[in-house]
């Protein structure tokens, strides 16, 4: 399964960006990243069968063996891409949260959304690692 990243903004050269392309590059599964500008630009079509994600503050908040488990339960469903889509600073329209299949959220307070992708990305990489067996994960 594809693990795509579509994010709203620049992240340009960071040391947020540096922790994205860390994790990102440790995933074993194929993952993208698609930026779009802050207002405007479509998202590109998404490959099906698909599930689309959107990081919402009120989104469901899950463990890191949570959020690896049902990652797992849609691969092994035949899913073939999933879709992390983060919002500009407004957030996501009604319509998009209320299409969307799951809405997540890091926790109640607010966080930038450059920390939101590194963490993201991370998250994405402990997810993986999880269901490969790896045992860096303490999930005990």
């Amino acid at each position: 399964m594809r693990l795509h990243i579509v994010a709203r903004g620049k992240i340009g050269r960071s040391p947020e960006a540096e922790l994205v392309d860390r994790y990102l590059a440790r995933i074993a599964w194929p993952v993208k990243l698609t930026e779009l500008p802050d207002a405007g630009g479509a998202s590109p079509a998404a490959m099906t069968p698909s599930r689309t994600v959107l990081l919402d503050e009120r989104g469901r908040q899950f463990s890191s063996g949570e959020f690896a488990a049902l990652l797992g339960k849609w691969r092994d469903e035949g899913v073939r891409e999933t879709r992390f889509v983060i919002g500009a600073a407004d957030g996501h329209a009604k319509a998009a949260r209320s299409q969307a299949d799951l809405l997540i959220a890091f926790g109640a307070m607010t966080w930038p959304h450059m920390m939101a992708r590194a963490m993201l990305a991370e998250q994405l990489w402990r997810a993986v690692s999880i269901l490969a067996g790896h045992p860096y994960h303490r999930s005990g």
